[in-house]
């Protein structure tokens, strides 16, 4: 009978082209293939995966990065097949689109928690286990973010696997009874199936657009923009988080509920 192990061992090699030992203990996960080549002219390290479904590069100090893609159930997968050798921690660097007045784009956003809208994280757990991140490695991503002197929020998000919903007056009706910072279509899943398997994770959110109101709808251009101003840094705080935490951090530890 196969066992998981036996597949993600040779699923995660399958994806992203790199053999599972030269995965790190520590890894960024992204949706942009502009943070795994970033990554790798900064550390002058190899991308594989060019031509697969996912991008990897690892450091020489051992942290790896991963472009999985966009949505919940690709989200699902690398989170199934990083326990092909089960990292210490993961760190999620992903876009959303702020929900409250207060928002602003480029601020960045630590979840608490967020809403599993988006289905795919009922497959792993019951609807009513919360998604919930590691504490631990939160409190060490919000030091460094204070380190930079750099605003951020804190809040649940709420996540779906809707990607075409402004101009749904009903949706956004919903969405705002549900109270949530942001919305984003992955954070939940990752948070969930984290969990499930043992992962410690978070996630760090860059507001990239104000999705409520027509002005504040993400375009090409409007993207491009943030991507330029704020990608860089939101980059440099996943590197620095999960570099010092194997250094300097304090141990993750995995509980269940």
């Amino acid at each position: 009978m196969v066992t998981k192990l036996e597949l993600t061992q040779d699923w995660l090699p399958r994806y992203t082209g790199m053999p599972v030992e030269k995965f790190g203990d520590y890894v960024l996960l992204t949706n942009f293939r502009t943070y795994v080549s970033r990554f790798a002219d900064k550390f002058g390290c190899d991308v594989y995966g060019k031509d697969r479904p996912m991008q990897a590069a690892t450091n020489s100090e051992g942290l790896t990065i991963v472009n999985f893609g966009i949505g919940s159930p690709n989200a699902a997968t690398i989170m199934d097949l990083l326990t092909a050798y089960q990292p210490k921690a993961v760190l999620f660097l992903g876009k959303c689109g702020g929900l409250k007045r207060s928002s602003e784009i480029g601020n960045f956003i630590l979840p608490i928690g967020a809403v599993r809208g988006e289905g795919t994280s009922d497959d792993y757990l019951p609807h009513m286990v919360p998604a919930l991140p590691s504490f631990k490695l939160h409190k060490f991503v919000s030091g460094k973010l204070v380190d930079r002197n750099l605003d951020y929020r804190t809040g649940v998000v709420y996540t779906t696997n809707r990607r075409v919903w402004e101009h749904d007056e009903e949706f956004k009706q919903n969405l705002r009874s549900y109270r949530p910072i942001a919305i984003d279509m992955e954070v939940a899943t990752i948070f969930v199936v984290g969990h499930k398997n043992q992962i410690a994770r978070g996630a760090l959110l860059l507001v990239s657009d104000l999705p409520m109101t027509p002005e504040g709808i993400k375009t090409q251009e409007s993207d491009a923009q943030v991507s330029q101003e704020w990608s860089e840094v939101h980059l440099d705080i996943g590197i620095e988080s999960l570099t010092e935490i194997g250094e300097k951090g304090e141990t993750i530890k995995h509980f269940q509920y």
